[in-house]
C-alpha cells in the first residue's frame, strides 16, 4: 500500500481554449446562391443543347442537299 502512494501523480490540466460562438445553420446569402447557381447550370445546358440541336439540324440539311435522289421529300430526308 505505501508504494500507491508514492505513484500518485497531480491531475494532467489540458486548456481547451474558449469555445467559439455558434454560426446560423443556413443564410440568406447561401440560398441565394444555391439558386443562382443552379439557374446557371441549367442556363448552360440549354446553351448546349441548341447548339447541339443547331449543328445536327444543319448537318442532315448539308447531307439531304447532296443527295440527288428524287425518290423522298425533305422531311423525310431529315426524318422530321
Amino acid at each position: 500500500m505505501p508504494a500507491l502512494l508514492f505513484l500518485q501523480q497531480n491531475p494532467i490540466i489540458v486548456d481547451v481554449g474558449e469555445r467559439a460562438d455558434p454560426t446560423a445553420d443556413i443564410s440568406l446569402e447561401f440560398v441565394v446562391g444555391m439558386f443562382s447557381l443552379a439557374g446557371v447550370l441549367l442556363l448552360a445546358a440549354t446553351l448546349g443543347s441548341v447548339i447541339v440541336a443547331v449543328v445536327v439540324i444543319l448537318y442532315k440539311r448539308r447531307r439531304a442537299a447532296l443527295d440527288t435522289s428524287e425518290t423522298s421529300t425533305s422531311h423525310t430526308r431529315l426524318k422530321i
